[in-house]
């Protein structure tokens, strides 16, 4: 897991080893809630790869809902 804060919320990038490669998804939290999440957005080879999708979606709906 990754996390970054971005104008006011926590954002959380996953990463979820699964037979084919890493699951990305993301979380919004803001205090201490959780505001959205993302299920599983796409499958990588590569944990890192999986880890910056799940930020990347979840700085994406920050600007876009905040």
């Amino acid at each position: 897991m990754q996390v970054d804060e971005y104008k006011g919320y926590l954002l959380y990038g996953h990463s979820i080893e699964q037979p084919t490669g890493y699951a990305a998804s993301g979380t919004v939290m803001r205090d201490g809630r959780v505001v959205e999440s993302s299920g599983i957005l796409e499958i990588f080879a590569v944990d890192e790869e999986a880890l910056a999708a799940g930020l990347a979606w979840a700085r994406e709906w920050v600007d876009g809902h905040a």
